[in-house]
């Protein structure tokens, strides 16, 4: 199986989708002749022209509005956001026109287009581009949200979300995109939407993570391991909506002690909603609190060392976990 990064996955998956289904167009800023501000699409507009790797203004607003009508009239377009910080200018168009036009229309009118784009902190670009928006686009019905964190992942969850009648949020991360991973080479290669993996085993602890967090995670298993001598299981939930609850759950009653960790915000983020489907469906299986590990809750750090701070890191996460044993 061939060793490719994250970034060249999601090239991958873009090409297969748009060679095997002629209504799949990629548009968003620089997408085409700079090959995308990740180089994502390279190689994309020479094989495919103008008409299917489409360069827009710098308008979120007017090019996610053209992509929802677009996939209304029967496209299956994939948008392209240069931060997810950027998707709040285009909010009506997504959160309110997009997710609702299928129950609007009483199913009669599907939206099956992608945005996707890189939604994660860490790399010194201060407040207004660090934004981490999968919990109010969870929150969202009629939106599926996905952070995908292996490039394998990033190949075969991307597939399934270009071939989704729903509108689907793929929640990228920059600090990803260089990181290599074995992926399967054959074309039909999907990994549906909605299915946790459990990263590794354990029975001592269970660490219940998404996006980068995962590699966090693995770091904090691999130390408590050596060290403590404690087995930490990992759960990756990869998809956030619709959500893996059994995975969760299997894990939580196999090892009776949960840590979340995530790069949302605390307040009303991901594992706040986690963490009381927990309570309310195992609780009798705890043996201790639920803890969670998230970003600080203050608007993004310019400052490179209090940023590596303010995000989950190994020391902090490491800290939490030694809480629950």
């Amino acid at each position: 199986m061939p060793e490719i990064t994250y970034r060249e996955a999601l090239n991958q998956a873009l090409s297969e989708e748009i060679s095997r289904d002629p209504n799949v167009v990629l548009m968003g800023e620089e997408v085409a002749q700079f090959k995308g501000s990740y180089k994502v699409s390279e190689g994309l507009l020479e094989k495919f022209g103008p008409d299917k790797i489409i360069d827009t203004p710098i308008s979120e607003a007017a090019f996610s509005g053209l992509a929802v009508g677009a996939a209304m009239m029967g496209m299956r377009p994939v948008v392209e956001f240069m931060f997810w910080s950027f998707c709040y200018v285009a909010f009506d168009q997504i959160f309110n026109n997009a997710a609702s036009i299928r129950y609007m229309s009483g199913g009669l009118i599907n939206v099956p287009i992608v945005f996707r784009g890189p939604a994660n902190g860490g790399t010194n670009v201060g407040a207004t581009h660090s934004h981490t928006p999968e919990n109010f686009a969870a929150n969202t019905p009629g939106l599926k949200v996905i952070c995908p964190s292996t490039p394998a992942d990033a190949k075969g969850m991307m597939k399934a979300a270009i071939r989704d009648n729903d509108p689907v949020c793929v929640m990228e991360n920059t600090i990803l995109y260089n990181l290599k991973g074995e992926v399967p080479e054959e074309e039909d290669f999907i990994i549906p939407l909605g299915k946790a993996r459990t990263v590794c085993q354990g029975n001592d602890l269970s660490i219940i993570a998404h996006g980068r967090s995962v590699m966090v995670a693995l770091q904090v298993a691999e130390t408590l391991q050596e060290k403590h001598g404690v087995s930490v299981e990992v759960l990756d939930l990869r998809s956030i909506r619709p959500l893996d609850l059994d995975a969760i759950l299997d894990t939580v009653r196999k090892t009776n002690r949960v840590l979340l960790v995530e790069e949302n915000k605390p307040f009303c983020g991901v594992d706040s909603q986690i963490a009381y489907l927990i309570q309310e469906h195992a609780f009798d299986h705890l043996d201790a609190p639920v803890k969670r590990v998230s970003a600080i809750d203050v608007p993004q750090a310019y400052s490179k060392a209090l940023e590596n701070f303010q995000i989950p890191n190994h020391d902090r996460v490491l800290a939490k976990a030694m809480e629950l044993l």
